[in-house]
């Protein structure tokens, strides 16, 4: 290794890079950012075996970018700051404005289901405020229990047909789920605007919303 102190921190610095090179990690990193969970949960969740998750938790976790703590026999990991969530969201960025088939599969696979366009954070949080709109969140009960938005109402998209008696028709509903590649959002307002309600999605999703700085409620 060179005894250039430049060379070494660039070749420290490396690490968060070749952590972040892998599809795996960066489905498990989306996971850990809705909430703290175990490594069965997340084996379960990402469709990785035990083993396999385990590695890849390792890798994160000496980069620096996923925490553990151990209860019992059980391992909890958590992503280690906000700013891991706007590095995970920058990559995204980047990666859409500047390699085609990113811009193409995002296009192909998300964008034809809502045209419409979504609603920025910014606008979301000033309507809440007056009462305007329904705040949505359609993840898991215990992704909602971590951290939600400011009086956002939880009814997970599986349940969402048979509870639609909670929300108002006369209120524009706004969605929100994990992150901009999770189609649980996408899922809602579809199921929402058959059923004459309006709906949008928010632009992002919880974790980009908690690394902004915006108010959340747990």
């Amino acid at each position: 290794m060179s005894s250039d102190p430049k060379s070494r921190l660039y070749q420290e610095l490396a690490q968060v890079g070749s952590a972040l090179s892998s599809g795996s990690r960066l489905l498990l990193l989306e996971l850990l950012a809705q909430a703290e969970r175990s490594v069965e949960t997340l084996a379960e969740l990402s469709g990785l075996s035990m083993a396999n998750c385990s590695k890849h938790l390792q890798v994160l976790r000496q980069a620096g970018l996923v925490t553990a703590r151990k209860e019992g026999l059980r391992v909890y990991y958590a992503v280690a700051g906000s700013d891991v969530v706007s590095l995970y969201s920058a990559l995204q960025s980047v990666g859409e404005s500047r390699i085609a088939e990113v811009e193409r599969l995002v296009r192909q696979w998300l964008t034809h289901r809502d045209e419409m366009e979504p609603v920025p954070a910014a606008e979301l949080l000033d309507r809440a405020k007056k009462g305007l709109v329904t705040v949505l969140d359609v993840r898991p009960a215990e992704e909602y229990a971590a951290g939600h938005l400011p009086g956002a109402i939880n009814i997970p998209i599986e349940q969402l047909e048979s509870r639609l008696g909670k929300l108002c028709k006369n209120r524009e509903v706004v969605a929100y789920c994990r992150g901009p590649y999770c189609l649980m959002s996408f899922e809602a307002v579809e199921k929402l605007r058959k059923r004459g309600i309006k709906a949008r999605r928010l632009q992002n999703g919880y974790p980009e919303w908690r690394a902004a700085g915006l108010p959340v409620e747990v």
